[in-house]
Order: structure tokens, then C-alpha cells, then sequence
């Protein structure tokens, strides 16, 4: 069992759950034209440099001094595009029964603004290389280059962007902890809930009481070559209209190819305990090779700089920008 693909039983019970919210009307689609829509430049070179710099304080495991140095990092450099930063810490047992001190890491803009979006990545490496080529690297720590970093670098840039031009709407950025934690694969017991601890927290402790907004969008390993990205099955039960929408404008803008317009399986991403415990419609933009393997050096010592494509960074930041833009004129 992996961390991503939920057991068929849990993923079931998902039919079921996601008749309780109800920000989202069902299989809500899009007439809009989004290809007149101008957005900012997107700079890829800025925003693999990020990917760069998380790297360059090794993994990013809990209980460690590049875990400790590169949360300083990241809510110092948000602190540059936003209005407020927040950095959230919270306790939590590992599934070896390991006490871990996570940090979750919220930057808002307009933080009084009603209306509002949340954009959100994980930011933790996995302290497992355990679908490595090489056994003797299972115990290993990964870099998370594109399994982790690349996604905070994508809002990262976002910020940046949105900050020179005005965009005047609340946008709340989470960088959530201790998501690639999870019980590896030679572990005795597989344990479903050990993976997205910090989004599991803030579901139920948000930074704020009472949050609310439209909708949240989840980048999960969005910089690698060759990227597809399908609509899974918890994106498409309890938010249909924004996954739709969201690829109805990578239709629209030529990415069709790589937003492919096709159903896959339910994953366990941080997007599930937003869906199950907020009322607020999330969906996963998670890379979702048609081999069921999510990229090739997924929990692997490969995942590192040089599996980052600068054009995917950039092709999956135009299709988000373009959507919030279009939609807020």
C-alpha cells in the first residue's frame, strides 16, 4: 500500500461523505472564455530557484536542522509578498510512536477580504527513500524536489506575482508539515492516518476560528517532465466544480495533453482532511503517470533538482492564475 492510493473501503465511504458540502454546486462547468484573460509573467527561473533553495538545506524531516532553517526561510520570504504570516506549530506522533514538532506556515493577503482562496502545498521531504531502486536506500531521506518543494515554489512565485499587481481578493497560502511522513513500505502495519499531519491539524484547529473560503487548490509534485494530471476521485466528489473548471481552462489555454481530461483513483493528499473536515471545496493538482507511479523518482534519491522541468512549474502556475484573474475582473 502506498501513502497515495486510499484503500478501496475508505475510498468508498468518499461517495457518501462529500453530500455534506455544500460551497460547490455539483459538476458546476465553465462557458467563460478564459483565453482572453491576461496574467503577469510567470517567472520560471525564479520560481525553480526556490525549489533550489529548499534544497539547499538537505531534507527537510522533522526534528532536524534543515527542517528548522528552511520553516525560517519560507515564512521570511512570504513575509516579502503577503500581508500576515502565521507559522502554526503543532506536536504529533509519527507512526513509529516518534514525537515530531511540525510547523505549518500560512501567508495571507487582504486578511480582512471575505472573499477568499486557498492555495496550498506541503513542504516537508519524506525521511524514507522506500520506493528507491536500491534497497539498501530505504532508510535513506529524500530531497523532495519535486515531491514537495516544487509546489511551494509555485505559490512562492505566485505571491511574488500577485503582490506587484493587486490582485484584490484574499488569498491565504498554507504550506503544510509533516505530509510525506507516513508509514513507509517496510514497516509492519500500514497506518492510513500516519501521512498529512499538518493539514489533518489545521482542519481542525484553522489559523483562524471560524475560517471559510471559495475553495482551496492543492499542488502536490507539479515540476517534473512529462507531467499528467487527471481528475481523482476525492477532487471530482466534493469538489466538482472547481476541478472542472480548472480543467476546462487548461482546455482552453492548450494544456489539454497534460490536464488530461480523465478520472483516476482517489488519493490521500492533505486536500482529503480539508474536503472532510472544513466546508471548504479543495481540489488535488497531483501529478498521476497513466502507470498508476505519480512520477518516476516518487520516494526515490532521484527526487532532487534534476528532476525539475522550469515549463511545468510555469504551465501549471498560468492555468491557476489565469482561472483566479478570470475570474475576479
Amino acid at each position: 500500500m502506498t501513502k497515495r492510493l486510499l484503500p478501496i473501503a475508505i475510498a468508498a465511504t468518499l461517495l457518501f461523505a462529500c453530500g455534506g458540502n455544500n460551497n460547490q454546486p455539483s459538476g458546476e462547468t465553465t462557458e467563460k472564455d478564459y483565453t482572453s484573460v491576461k496574467t503577469p509573467d510567470f517567472n520560471a527561473d525564479s520560481a525553480f530557484s526556490y525549489v533550489e533553495q529548499q534544497l539547499a538545506f538537505g531534507p527537510r524531516i522533522p526534528n532536524s536542522q534543515a527542517h528548522e532553517k528552511c520553516a525560517e526561510y519560507l515564512a521570511n520570504a512570504m513575509r516579502q509578498w503577503t500581508d500576515t504570516v502565521i507559522v502554526q506549530d503543532f506536536k504529533s506522533t509519527l507512526w513509529d510512536n516518534t514525537s515530531a514538532k511540525g510547523k505549518n506556515i500560512i501567508a495571507s493577503v487582504n486578511p480582512k477580504a471575505d472573499n477568499r482562496i486557498l492555495l496550498a502545498a506541503h513542504w516537508d521531504s519524506r525521511a524514507y527513500a522506500d520506493h528507491d531502486p536500491d534497497s539498501t536506500k530505504y532508510h535513506q531521506p529524500i530531497l523532495g524536489a519535486n515531491d514537495g518543494a516544487s509546489g511551494v515554489a509555485v505559490l512562492m512565485e505566485m505571491a511574488r506575482i500577485f503582490r506587484q499587481n493587486d490582485i484584490n481578493i484574499g488569498i491565504d497560502y498554507i504550506f503544510f508539515d509533516l505530509e510525506d511522513q507516513g508509514s513507509p513500505t517496510f514497516a509492519d502495519s500500514y497506518q492510513n492516518d500516519s501521512w498529512c499531519l499538518g493539514a489533518q491539524y489545521w482542519a481542525t484547529h484553522p489559523h483562524i476560528p471560524f475560517y471559510n473560503a471559495q475553495y482551496g487548490i492543492l499542488l502536490d509534485m507539479v515540476g517534473g517532465f512529462n507531467p499528467r494530471f487527471t481528475k481523482e476521485e476525492v477532487s471530482r466528489n466534493f469538489a466538482p466544480g472547481i476541478t472542472n473548471k480548472l480543467w476546462t481552462v487548461a482546455q482552453q489555454l492548450g494544456y489539454g495533453k497534460i490536464f488530461e481530461n480523465s478520472e483516476s483513483e482517489a488519493i490521500l493528499d492533505d486536500h482529503l482532511y480539508i474536503n472532510q473536515n472544513t466546508n471548504i471545496p479543495m481540489v488535488d493538482i497531483v501529478c498521476n503517470q497513466s502507470d498508476k507511479n505519480f512520477f518516476e523518482h516518487w520516494h526515490t534519491q532521484g527526487d532532487n533538482l534534476d528532476a525539475i522541468d522550469r515549463n511545468t512549474l510555469a504551465l501549471v502556475a498560468k492555468v491557476i492564475m489565469t482561472m483566479i484573474i478570470g475570474d475576479n475582473q
